[in-house]
């Protein structure tokens, strides 16, 4: 995930009246290396699994880049509503005919609701984002995610926390506010 907001740096760099400044682009390479070591780099990665990780951000960078692009063109409500009414209407489609409607309708109730808010309005968040600001910060933000969710096992308990990611936490702070202020 953290190749996401460098993969929408350097295009946002090629792109028609694209421009970071120099204290974003500083903030976005802080934001990566510190979810590396939120995340925890043990050098044993494998080639294949570098490869996996790069073409999984370059999908994040992609839609990203579209996201901006559609919000340029539609409000953001009107733009999630277009997004994920085609993708729920064939993921639940698939499912359906795959598993059949009524494995489909058992796992409706009121958590899978109130997890769809979540991600709709997480969603929504991004896109107004998108709309203040150019992609390449957006992505940085986003991509945070990383130290919330490792912050909250902290506290509950669910994971230990050693210092070098609580540094890498802070590094993302870091890199976070330079792209805020650049």
């Amino acid at each position: 995930r953290g190749s996401a907001p460098v993969i929408v740096l350097l295009a946002g760099l090629f792109l028609p009246g694209g421009s970071v400044s120099l204290l974003a682009a500083a903030g976005i390479l802080l934001v990566v290396v510190g979810i590396g070591l939120v995340h925890g780099v043990d050098g044993r990665a494998r080639l294949r699994d570098v490869g996996l990780a790069v073409t999984i951000g370059g999908c994040i960078a992609g839609y990203t880049l579209v996201d901006a692009a559609g919000v340029r063109h539609a409000a953001p409500a009107a733009y999630i509503e277009v997004v994920f009414a085609a993708a729920a209407g064939l993921y639940a489609a698939g499912v359906a005919r795959r598993t059949g409607a009524r494995a489909l309708r058992a796992v409706l109730d009121r958590r899978t609701a109130a997890i769809g808010v979540g991600v709709v309005a997480a969603y929504g968040l991004v896109l107004v984002g998108l709309t203040l600001a150019p992609a390449a910060p957006v992505a940085a933000l986003r991509e945070t995610s990383v130290v919330f969710a490792m912050l909250l096992l902290m506290v509950t308990g669910q994971e230990r926390v050693t210092p070098v990611r609580l540094g890498g936490a802070l590094v993302v702070s870091g890199g976070v506010a330079a792209v805020v202020l650049g």
